[in-house]
């Protein structure tokens, strides 16, 4: 495979043809931030955050954008950072960021307005169905990455997707099922990539409620509603 040749931030940057803009600042020591991306899920370029300037007439986003010879790249312009920030306070007027330290780290570097635009805030409610984590689509921003790691990237049980459309796209899963009649095999992985606090450990949401940890064991625990009734009949 041919390198590729490339200037960021006037920077002179070489690279493996095929490499992203994002992988190939990253090379060269240049931070680009992102909110959807993952390193180990497929890069989708949801939420524009990473845009950068390529000289083109719409700004490029850098996690799914592969380099080209002799490509200028700017990331950190005017009209870039004003961009940045205007996708934050959109966010920021929509959903709940209170548990997205990511995102709260972007918009004080960003400077951004926060109660800029007002409109209507996308509502969910709290879904508490199973033994081992709580869904809070008030706290999701839509980065898919639950979806990816549940999908081909990672688990290949498919128990999360998108739902809605429009402004009341969510997370959801199929026909509206609570979790546990679904696909899911309850791996946590979707819990680890939420960078939002949307997907939530069932016992460290009731530690912050204030439940005594004993009251949560129990609270949590799966039961014994597989055993054999002749067994429980037997003391088994």
């Amino acid at each position: 495979m041919s390198d590729v040749t490339l200037t960021i931030d006037g920077i002179e940057v070489t690279v493996p043809a095929g490499t992203t803009i994002y992988d190939a600042a990253r090379l060269a020591g240049i931070d680009i931030p992102v909110v959807c991306y993952h390193p180990h899920l497929t890069a989708n370029g949801l939420c524009r955050v990473c845009s950068v300037d390529t000289g083109g007439r719409v700004f490029a986003a850098a996690c799914v954008t592969a380099v080209n010879p002799g490509m200028e790249v700017k990331t950190q312009t005017d009209s870039v950072c004003s961009a940045r920030r205007t996708i934050l306070e959109m966010l920021d007027a929509t959903v709940d960021l209170s548990e997205s330290p990511e995102v709260l780290e972007l918009l004080e570097r960003y400077d951004a307005q926060r109660g800029r635009f007002e409109g209507a805030r996308r509502e969910s409610p709290v879904h508490d169905d199973n033994p081992f984590y709580i869904r809070d689509y008030n706290k999701c921003i839509n980065c898919w990455r639950c979806v990816q790691v549940c999908g081909t990237d990672a688990q290949y049980t498919f128990a999360l997707s998108f739902d809605g459309r429009g402004f009341h796209t969510t997370i959801g899963t199929f026909m509206g099922e609570d979790m546990p009649d679904t696909t899911c095999v309850f791996c946590g992985q979707c819990v680890g990539v939420c960078p939002t606090g949307a997907l939530k450990p069932k016992r460290q949401a009731l530690l912050e409620q204030g439940m005594d940890p004993d009251e949560i064991f129990f609270a949590t625990r799966r039961g014994r509603r597989n055993r054999r009734p002749e067994a429980q009949a037997d003391g088994d």
